[in-house]
């Protein structure tokens, strides 16, 4: 029963966020939208900061949950790779895309979130690169080193699973501000993968 009115405390503080902001939110606010008593949210959490901590890392949580299952699917790696890229993806529509003040818990500079942002990033990383070091990168084209005149080009190819990773992320954060970001996801990651990941094998 604790876990469920931690539930309610964390879904309120959500609410009290989205409305006011992490600023101007208040314990008083947070039991008032419980309809409780200011002392019988402490028994919960240990203040206003720590409510917030605590619903900034539910919400990380659940999205790297989805991003880890994507991660293990018995799926072909272009697949799971846009499911990692999803589960980023939805966590930040979903709070930018609220009402009000949510998007603030997305932001990688917030004093008392920043660094469970830092971390969800730092995660999808990880298992981006995992999925890229287990299929490996595309080779660069036969001769794409010597042909170019320009080292930087030369040197660029071919990438690191790690670069490869960057990459992805790079397109889905790219994605977070645009219109219809979520109908363009598949399109782009099929795309971007027809370059990054190795062409199948001819069994003609």
């Amino acid at each position: 029963m604790a876990g469920d009115r931690l539930t309610d405390v964390l879904d309120a503080t959500y609410t009290c966020l989205s409305r006011y902001g992490v600023r101007r939110t208040t314990m008083d606010d947070i039991a008032g939208e419980m309809g409780v008593s200011r002392s019988a949210v402490y028994q919960y959490v240990r203040g206003k900061d720590d409510a917030v901590r605590q619903l900034a890392r539910r919400l990380h949580d659940r999205a790297l949950d989805r991003a880890a299952a994507a991660a293990t699917a018995d799926a072909p790696a272009a697949e799971r790779i846009h499911g990692i890229l999803a589960a980023k993806l939805d966590l930040v529509l979903d709070l930018a895309g609220g009402a009000g003040h949510a998007a603030e818990l997305l932001d990688a500079k917030a004093r008392l979130s920043g660094d469970i942002c830092d971390a969800f990033t730092d995660r999808i990383r990880e298992l981006l690169t995992e999925q890229f070091t287990g299929t490996g990168v595309a080779a660069a084209p036969t001769g794409a080193a010597e042909a170019t005149s320009t080292p930087a080009l030369a040197t660029a190819t071919p990438l690191t699973p790690a670069q490869a990773a960057d990459i992805c992320l790079a397109l889905v954060i790219g994605l977070e501000s645009v219109p219809a970001a979520a109908h363009l996801l598949r399109p782009a990651t099929d795309a971007l993968l027809t370059g990054l990941l190795p062409a199948p094998e001819s069994h003609s």
